[in-house]
């Protein structure tokens, strides 16, 4: 913790920056911190609130700090000025954080204040999420065709395999060196020698993020976003119990009682414990009461960012060790599910109010939506008429099937999962072939399979797949391969995608190959 400096003598701010070094750290630490990030401002006013600074900890060591706080008269929150940000990644898991100087109630203190002014530099930037075939050891990283174009140097395409040697460092000034070359069939760029050493010391692994910055001058930059279920597997040297059982209650009141400077450490993914004073005053005078409706935003497993939306069921000060705290004071109920865990108490300044004119909840206006289109559908009834045959009526109009001809309509198995799944059909009967490709022609969306050697391609709908491995699955029943695709010994997978590259089955995440996809070669 910093030494402690009395209100009425100007503390020595000669050393304050924002970030580290460069333009370019700064912007690739603010990447590998991702979007939801937001840091406070040299010269800001904020409120600091120990309590949540405190939930760094474990929660098996949460209640003797409660209880260690109990002893003190600490307010609930701080009113700070903002000292400095310093951003910094940790050594041995490369997960950012920033150092946060404040200084209490500094009426007396000229601040600093950031110079946004100041002339911003160009940076191209592409960020890949690993797959399985990335992380291996034998392998290198496939970097899609614009982003080689736009973040590194080019190739001298003249030569039969253009390659290059490239330099680059990462969040420790650490320099890493890769081989970067166009090649393969199909032709792609790819980072080898040196990628094998850059993923075993960072030890990552498929789901992970890797990042690479390139600046105005050819400066190259790379960093690394753990993905969420790593975040508890590697052990992080920045936080322990001792530090925080000495720091954060003892160095918040002492900071308060002599009006002295103290360093917080503040990590991407925590919550929001320093909270620039205007947004607190937003948050407070929203007014949030049981059953307002809200929206929060969260970093999904692909790193996108997804808003959840909820109702307040509950608003009450839930510490009893902390007087009128506004920290986590809102008791909400989600209206879905999610694939990640989250709280179930959330502070005022976390979420967005939704107004009452838009107060339903996504998922009953889904519901409503599926019913509509289920009422649309559901126009086209059986029924038995007086001649004993089957009576189908289309908006109105009467398809009339006589009893007396056994004929047969052949429906797979998809287009009858469709009619239950997507049309609520529950009744088994055969619809004339007329109508059955009228239904389901709007809503088949296929892609062209070509195999090398085989004359006639297929066609595979892929909204029906959950992941590659149901892709897999179903080339090699399409193909009778038998296995011979999961092993990838004799037979390779690449598909084309809007721009005409050539890209392997497996580089890009699957909702974004769904997207991008135009036709699959094997």
């Amino acid at each position: 913790m910093d030494g402690c400096n009395v209100a009425n003598v100007q503390p020595d701010l000669s050393g304050t920056f924002y970030g580290s070094e460069s333009y370019m750290y700064e912007q690739l630490w603010k990447l590998c911190a991702g979007p939801l990030c937001h840091l406070p401002n040299l010269g800001d006013k904020v409120y600091y609130f120990p309590q949540g600074h405190i939930e760094l900890v474990e929660a098996a060591t949460r209640e003797e700090l409660n209880q260690i706080q109990s002893n003190f008269d600490l307010p609930s929150k701080l009113e700070c000025r903002v000292i400095s940000v310093r951003l910094k990644a940790e050594k041995n898991t490369d997960q950012v954080y920033a150092e946060i100087t404040l200084i209490p109630d500094a009426r007396q203190v000229v601040i600093p204040t950031q110079n946004d002014s100041q002339y911003r530099p160009k940076v191209n930037s592409f960020m890949k999420i690993l797959t399985a075939s990335d992380t291996s050891t034998h392998g290198g990283l496939s970097v899609p065709k614009r982003s080689a174009t736009e973040c590194l140097p080019p190739l001298d395409m003249d030569i039969p395999v253009p390659t290059q040697d490239i330099l680059t460092k990462d969040l420790h000034d650490s320099v890493w060196k890769f081989k970067h070359s166009f090649r393969g069939t199909p032709q792609r760029h790819l980072l080898t020698t040196g990628w094998s050493a850059f993923v075993t010391t960072k030890s990552l692994v498929a789901g992970d993020a890797f990042i690479l910055l390139r600046g105005e001058t050819g400066e190259l930059r790379v960093g690394i976003r753990r993905a969420r279920h790593q975040q508890g597997n590697i052990t992080s040297s920045l936080v322990s119990t001792e530090n925080m059982r000495h720091g954060v209650i003892a160095s918040a009141l002492h900071a308060f009682n002599n009006q002295c400077m103290f360093t917080v450490v503040f990590k991407p993914r925590s919550s929001q414990f320093i909270v620039k004073y205007d947004k607190f005053l937003d948050a407070v005078n929203n007014k949030f009461n049981v059953g307002s409706r809200f929206t929060m935003r969260f970093e999904a497993e692909d790193f996108s960012v997804k808003r959840y939306s909820g109702t307040i069921i509950g608003v009450d000060n839930f510490s009893p060790h902390w007087k009128d705290s506004e920290w986590r004071s809102l008791q909400v109920q989600w209206d879905e599910l999610a694939s990640f865990p989250r709280p179930e108490k959330v502070s005022p300044w976390e979420i967005e109010h939704i107004p009452p004119s838009s107060n339903i909840p996504q998922s009953f206006l889904l519901k409503n939506k599926r019913s509509r289109h289920v009422n649309k559908i559901e126009v086209v009834q059986p029924s038995m008429n007086n001649e004993g045959g089957t009576s189908l009526r289309l908006f109105g109009v009467s398809l009339v099937v006589p009893s007396g001809k056994n004929e047969s309509y052949q429906v797979s198995n998809t287009s009858k999962l469709c009619q239950k799944k997507e049309f609520g059909l529950t009744q088994k009967f055969k619809l004339p072939k007329m109508a059955e490709s009228k239904q389901f022609s709007s809503t088949r969306s296929c892609t062209k399979v070509q195999m090398q050697g085989v004359t006639v391609g297929r066609a595979l709908d892929l909204s029906v797949l959950n992941g590659y491995d149901q892709l897999i699955h179903e080339l090699e029943k399409l193909f009778d391969l038998g296995g011979e695709l999961q092993s990838r010994n004799q037979w390779e997978m690449v598909f084309i995608d809007h721009e005409g590259d050539h890209v392997l089955i497996g580089d890009v995440p699957w909702l974004e190959f769904c997207n991008m996809v135009k036709k699959i070669l094997i």
